[in-house]
């Protein structure tokens, strides 16, 4: 073990500039606690995967036909049985609040009428009550807000967090890689933010930073993580024969009356469900896989000409449509079901707590039991607010409980790594919406030939997290022995009676990344 080339302190750090990031991190500043933000982009106003949330927030507002209880009944069902009913209740119940929270720091939502918002529906949804900004462009605006409340906070640019330290009973800090070399922030609260695992795959709705650091950190930590197989491949990312990310055709399309069609024009979830084109995402996802399979074709289309003024009311989509050059307004949008939002993530109550005290978890990394086998669409945003500043208040109560934290030297931070670009040719391959036991092998045996790896930089970094968070992947889906929710196992069509639990990966050597030890 070497010194740390620099040193520093905080009550709370919070690694990720998110929804769940940035609401936790005001959270415990508005308590009084000193609050670091570690963001790895080298740009304060980094592009996250909350600026690319298109549908809305999903909450229940206090003046329709809606309820509380409605919400968490469609929640439940997309779940399939996955979820924690508790957990959904709480979290959707405080959801107005946590939204108008959110107006206060400055986000504005489209009306209807003056002084009231508009409403849309999407997939899964029993009732109108996805509150939209800009259209398409909700994730936007609740960044824009978010960022204009954090520019009281210390937010470090190019900082990449390498390892949650801990003293065996609890956090004591971060080791955290920039320009300077390796140091360490001295905090007895982490709160980890940092998004999904969308670059496991070769094509994503993902942005480039969705390398699954969270799932690696806790994981490197001793904390367990769970539902990982239930990763979400959104129905309708536009289609492109390049990799990396690509554009989000919303779910709201097909809510305002877009069909998906396959090239000769039949319909693509006729007879499979019966909200066909509006039911829940894996089922969408699954009969255009299936679709796809049958017909060898590339794609399949999203049929939105009959959407009247669809440029002014989607202009997000019309404006990456037309990229790519294809208009929605007079063609049909090809689209692919591409990988979207992990369902699971590390192990945390509704507060963002885990099972190491002093570690909080929040955003898409977090597994709360509000989205089980299967998230329900714009449930995300409200999760990440409401837990998010959830815990950025509870971080904050920890750190004053537990006082200053002693520089802990870090580890040598060596792990094993597989080139990037074969490991997610291989993911794509066989792990992706329909697995199968012979590929789920066949990819645990290519993950094994990872070699070992240096860290120096934040590169260095996401390759041996996303060669970690792949191989957590890979033993939750060859542990799960039937389809449920957003993982299909093609030997193993339908549920099982007795495997409604989660399924719960560790390291069972927290020094070898390939000892993973699997627990139902």
């Amino acid at each position: 073990m070497t010194r740390p080339a620099w040193t520093d302190a905080a009550d709370v750090v919070v690694i990720g500039t998110g929804v769940g990031g940035l609401a936790a991190a005001l959270a415990a500043y508005r308590v009084g606690r000193s609050v670091v933000v570690l963001n790895k982009a080298d740009q304060t106003h980094a592009v996250t995967a909350t600026h690319y949330a298109q549908g809305g927030i999903a909450v229940v507002l206090p003046d329709n036909d809606d309820s509380v209880d409605a919400h968490v009944a469609d929640t439940l069902a997309a779940g399939a049985g996955m979820c924690d009913a508790d957990a959904v209740y709480s979290i959707v119940a405080d959801g107005y609040r946590a939204v108008r929270e959110l107006v206060g720091d400055g986000a504005r939502f489209d009306e209807s009428t003056p002084g009231r918002w508009a409403l849309n529906r999407e997939g899964g949804h029993s009732r109108r009550r996805i509150v939209h900004a800009g259209g398409d462009a909700t994730g936007a605006e609740v960044q824009r807000a978010l960022d204009h409340a954090a520019r009281r906070l210390h937010i470090r640019n190019s900082h990449v967090a390498l390892q949650v330290l801990h003293d065996g009973t609890a956090v004591t800090g971060v080791a955290v890689g920039n320009p300077d070399g390796v140091g360490v922030i001295s905090a007895p609260s982490v709160i980890l933010a940092s998004g999904g695992l969308g670059h496991l795959y070769r094509a994503t709705t993902n942005p480039g930073g969705s390398t699954g650091d969270g799932i690696a950190l806790a994981l490197w930590a001793g904390v367990g993580v769970g539902d990982l197989e239930f990763i979400q491949f959104h129905p309708t990312m536009l289609f492109g024969g390049q990799g990396g990310r690509r554009p989000l055709i919303t779910e709201a399309i097909r809510g305002e009356g877009a069909i998906l069609v396959d090239r000769q024009g039949n319909s693509v979830t006729d007879g499979v469900h019966p909200m066909g084109d509006l039911a829940p995402r894996d089922v969408v996802a699954g009969a255009i896989d299936a679709r796809l399979r049958a017909t060898g074709d590339d794609c399949v289309y999203l049929d939105a000409r009959s959407i009247k003024d669809f440029a002014a009311r989607f202009p997000s989509v019309t404006a990456s449509c037309r990229a790519d050059g294809v208009d929605p307004v007079t063609q049909p949008i090809p689209v692919v079901p591409g990988a979207h939002y992990s369902c699971g993530g590390v192990i945390t109550d509704v507060h963002g707590q885990t099972e190491l005290p002093g570690l909080f978890v929040a955003g898409e990394v977090a597994r709360t039991g509000m989205h089980g086998a299967n998230r329900l669409a714009s449930n995300s945003l409200l999760e990440g607010l409401v837990v998010g500043g959830r815990a950025g208040k509870a971080a904050a109560a920890h750190a004053e409980a537990a006082g200053p934290m002693p520089v802990t030297v870090p580890e040598p931070l060596v792990h094993t790594a597989l080139k990037r670009r074969d490991l997610q040719t291989a993911m794509t391959r066989d792990a992706s919406v329909v697995r199968d036991a012979v590929g789920l092998e066949r990819l645990s045996d290519t993950l094994s030939r990872a070699r070992m790896c240096v860290v120096q930089g934040r590169r260095d970094f996401e390759d041996v997290a996303l060669t970690l968070t792949a191989q957590a992947v890979t033993a939750a889906a060859l542990a799960r022995t039937e389809s449920r929710g957003c993982h299909h196992r093609a030997e193993f069509p339908e549920a099982v009676a007795g495997q409604d639990r989660s399924i719960v990966v560790r390291l069972a050597d927290t020094v070898c990344a390939e000892a993973l030890a699997v627990v139902s």
